[in-house]
């Protein structure tokens, strides 16, 4: 974990939105977003831009049909597993870079910015999810099977140092999110994986991260796990599951106390949801949901300076104006967050 770093309740985003225009996602990020802006992701673009094929380019083995990734052990696999991990032991992260087919928004986003940014997130895909929903030709997800668990993760370890190092060619300081909806699944017979490997696995990914780091779940989880991981951040969907994170006020306590630092995942989602929901409402949601852990000797002001504000997940699945106007709601609460505690 990094020094303390207080956000104050700056807004930002996930990862996806709906454009399948990158220039127009990419301007509408920096108008709401401009003190942390992130890259976007454009899944309703090109199937490439899926979360699981995104981040596959350079694994070994990798087939893309249907835009599904799977592993093909057959075809000279085990000369390019070795030369995965020699460049893994020479840390040569620049041929694991993502092409802009697969990242319309990072390239496009860097192409726009005109100046220098202060701060900018990205996010790469965690090894648990990535590794189940990547397979091998029997559609078993390849976190079964230990070298290849083992090798996502240091691909993605890969993958993340390529893009801080991008990322810092037009801004001073970075964020890498590594996003793991399927932590969800964990302790249930879907994910038959310890709670050790876990850990192991992401500690692999956090540990190429060389500035500040953030692991986002979107529902329920064993956040014990990750409150006790080096990530610098940790981000949750806050509208819908903030009684999941509040079970474990007194870790989250002493996470705050070590300077970390919580992402509000307030914002929902939801078209039906959204409609319903004004500042006023959201303001009220998000002191309710941060009340738990004012009860355990940290302040509410302390509180807010150590965290950010998020929706819920991804905005893919809005409708443009849908979207639009969630980063309304965001940045507004955000302005009335700040002028309170900031």
């Amino acid at each position: 974990m990094t020094k303390k770093i207080e956000f104050c309740c700056l807004p930002t985003i996930i990862g996806t939105m709906p454009h399948t225009n990158p220039d127009e996602a990419c301007l509408l990020v920096n108008n709401y977003l401009p003190d942390l802006p992130a890259w976007p992701q454009l899944p309703q673009r090109d199937s490439a831009e899926n979360m699981y094929v995104q981040y596959s380019e350079g694994f070994p083995g990798i087939v893309v049909e249907n835009g599904k990734p799977y592993v093909d052990q057959d075809k000279n696999f085990d000369e390019q597993i070795e030369r995965f991990y020699n460049d893994y032991e020479e840390k040569k992260f620049s041929r694991y870079g993502v092409s802009g087919r697969n990242a319309a928004g990072l390239h496009t986003f860097k192409a726009l910015s005109q100046e220098r940014y202060r701060m900018v997130k990205g996010q790469v895909t965690g090894p648990i999810s990535w590794g189940l929903c990547v397979t091998d030709r029997e559609q078993r997800g390849i976190l079964y099977d230990d070298l290849l668990a083992d090798t996502a993760a240091k691909f993605l370890r890969l993958k993340a140092m390529w893009q801080e190092d991008f990322l810092r060619s037009f801004a001073s300081q970075t964020i890498i999110f590594i996003d793991e909806p399927y932590l969800t699944s964990l302790g249930t017979a879907f994910t038959a994986i310890s709670s050790e490997t876990v850990s192991t696995l992401l500690e692999e990914v956090l540990a190429g991260i060389s500035g500040i780091s953030g692991i986002h779940c979107c529902g329920s989880t064993d956040w014990s796990l990750l409150l006790r991981s080096s990530t610098d951040i940790i981000s949750f969907d806050a509208y819908n599951y903030a009684d999941s994170l509040s079970t474990y006020a007194a870790d989250v306590n002493d996470y705050l106390r070590q300077g970390g630092t919580i992402a509000w995942g307030i914002v929902t989602n939801c078209d039906e949801s959204l409609e319903k929901e004004t500042v006023p409402s959201l303001y009220d949601r998000l002191g309710e949901a941060m009340a738990p852990y004012t009860r355990e000797g940290i302040t509410f002001k302390q509180l807010a300076a150590q965290s950010i504000l998020t929706p819920s997940c991804g905005l893919a699945t809005l409708s443009i104006d849908a979207a639009t106007e969630a980063l309304h709601l965001l940045s507004e609460l955000s302005e009335k967050m700040r002028s309170r505690y900031c």
